[in-house]
């Protein structure tokens, strides 16, 4: 994506989000935070599995 990848913002979000919910006691936003982080690592991992795909490729020359 450029400077920082989606799933780096999405993380960032859900920290500062659980944060906040956690202090003022709200647990909903707090379990909503957590659900986030969970889907940020989701996206994380797909990007790593794309980049392994890409090196493959590149090593094997294989075309998509």
């Amino acid at each position: 994506m450029g400077f920082m990848d989606n799933w780096k913002l999405l993380k960032l979000k859900a920290r500062v989000k659980r944060g906040f919910g956690a202090g003022t006691g709200n647990r909903t936003m707090a379990a909503e935070a957590r659900t986030e982080e969970a889907e940020a690592r989701l996206l994380q991992t797909r990007d790593e599995l794309e980049e392994v795909a890409r090196q493959i490729r590149r090593e094997y020359g294989v075309r998509r």
